[in-house]
């Protein structure tokens, strides 16, 4: 039980973040804005119900080019972020990594598709490339926290590559896998949602039927989403990869043509401040004003938007985590209950955030209600789903009391400090989805950097996309301050 006269860390710091949330949810923008809402709701259940898995043309290409797309990108992903991870004790990579990393998918895309077309480099180098700053992270991580008494058998005068190869990497290995699965399942996510710009995935002809009524189709694209996920650990075998990966680069249409004289230019002169690029003895003072107009009007309140969005999801994110890992808990409820939980988080969790907060937009209207639920939904269910896992371990007394006594006073309290651990370690991943959703009409930092593209204005694209990354950095941060304060800790298989 807390004393409130002297509060531990612990509820003083949930109490700050309820306090933040609180006061940015008095000021967000949560009216639902279209005529008959709960009209187009109903005609969305009803598709739901009755999927048409034949009004979709090339679905099974679509469906070949998501898989694609996630299969190069997380491979590619995975190689480079290994190898950072070897380096990843020397600052300037630990930097460059953070850096990568915090830039959303999609902002790596609208990069890519003004140097690259619709190519297929667009989609695979979107993905590889936070990716790879991701996973130098957690595979530098992995490696920090293995066992390191295995090295005190290691006869004197062993080479370094000897001792990571037979040494340190077998006991990291299973570990790897187990993350890159993990990051499978992100990356095809991620390949689906890069159809909304473009790109022939699920998403390209999700955005088309959703926009259309066309709800039957739109439910039979999620369903077959939802199956590939599901099936993954059935389909994704170690001996089947090569023949994966040579298939995803054989089925991509590389045929698509670009422009080297577009990609000079947009280094030499896109990018660059128009102050600067047009001279002249007054372009510093026009840069200034430039750069002025540009914080002030656009990257400032864009910040605020994103962070106030991002406060009100994270807490109602542990909100409904609470809610979510009983439905899977063992300690809580019978089989039969948790398998329809079971099934609920899987689709919550397969759910892309982005994808979920185009359907509720569509539903509700631009607003920051869409993106709460949605943000909210998704991340709870993961962690949700990583918290009822955790508590197949925990073991109580034979004489423990029942029903909600037994939620509220036995298992919540051992798992609170594991649920808040992950609830800090996806802030930053909340706060990239949350600039990201400003494509949609939410006006976040996504939201100007979406019009600057719109406008050929990348000079202004690019520094956008700067701050929304110094922006994650600085959340990034004080999270793991937070979480090293309070002394909070994910096991790898939570990563």
């Amino acid at each position: 039980m807390i004393d409130r006269r002297d509060p531990s860390p612990l509820a003083r710091t949930t109490s700050g973040f309820l306090f933040v949330a609180i006061v940015c949810l008095v000021f967000a923008d949560i009216a639902i804005s279209t005529v008959d809402p709960w009209r187009e709701f109903g005609l969305l259940l009803k598709g739901i119900v009755t999927p048409d898995f034949y009004s979709t043309d090339s679905l099974a290409l679509a469906l070949a080019y998501t898989l694609a797309f996630a299969l190069l990108g997380v491979a590619l992903g995975n190689v480079f972020g290994f190898g950072l991870a070897l380096v990843f004790h020397l600052r300037f990579v630990r930097v460059g990594c953070a850096f990568i990393r915090a830039i959303h998918e999609l902002f790596w895309a609208l990069i890519f598709l003004q140097l690259f077309g619709l190519s297929p480099l667009t989609g695979v180098l979107a993905i590889a490339i936070p990716y790879a700053g991701i996973i130098a992270k957690v595979y530098a991580e992995i490696l920090e926290e293995a066992d390191q008494r295995p090295l005190s058998a290691v006869p004197v005068g062993s080479g370094r590559a000897s001792v990571f190869l037979f040494v340190r990497l077998p006991d990291a290995w299973a570990h790897f896998r187990n993350y890159s699965m993990y990051r499978l399942e992100c990356g095809l996510r991620s390949s689906a949602v890069l159809g909304f710009i473009g790109l022939p995935t699920l998403g390209y002809h999700l955005e088309s039927a959703f926009k259309q009524g066309q709800y039957s189709e739109v439910s039979a694209l999620l369903i077959l989403f939802y199956l590939v996920i599901a099936t993954m650990r059935i389909w994704m075998k170690k001996p089947l990869l090569p023949v994966y990966l040579v298939g995803a680069a054989l089925i991509l249409p590389w045929g698509v043509a670009f422009s080297w004289s577009n990609i000079s230019r947009f280094f030499t002169v896109d990018i660059i401040p128009f102050p600067l690029r047009a001279g002249g003895d007054g372009s510093l003072a026009a840069f200034g004003d430039w750069l002025a107009l540009l914080l002030f009007d656009q990257a400032w309140p864009g910040m605020v938007a994103t962070i106030q969005l991002t406060m009100i999801a994270l807490v109602a994110t542990g909100f409904l985590t609470l809610i979510f890992f009983p439905l899977i808990s063992p300690l809580l409820l019978g089989r039969a209950a948790r398998t329809g939980g079971h099934t609920f988080l899987v689709i919550a969790r397969s759910t892309p955030e982005y994808i979920l907060a185009f359907i509720l937009l569509n539903l509700w209207g631009p607003s920051m209600l869409p993106a709460i639920v949605a943000l909210s939904l998704h991340n709870a269910a993961i962690i949700g789903h990583l918290i009822g896992r955790y508590t197949e371990t925990v073991q109580l007394r034979l004489d423990a009391v029942k029903g909600a006594n037994r939620y509220f006073y036995e298992v919540l309290p051992r798992v609170y400090r594991p649920m808040l651990a992950l609830l800090f370690y996806r802030w930053e991943v909340i706060l990239r989805e949350t600039a990201i959703l400003g494509i949609l009409g939410i006006a976040t930092l996504g939201f100007y950097v979406d019009s600057a593209f719109a406008d050929l204005r990348f000079d202004r694209a690019l520094l956008l996309i700067l701050v929304t990354a110094m922006l994650n950095i600085c959340v990034d941060t004080i999270s793991r301050s937070i979480r090293s304060r309070l002394r909070l800790q994910t096991t790898l298989e939570q990563r």
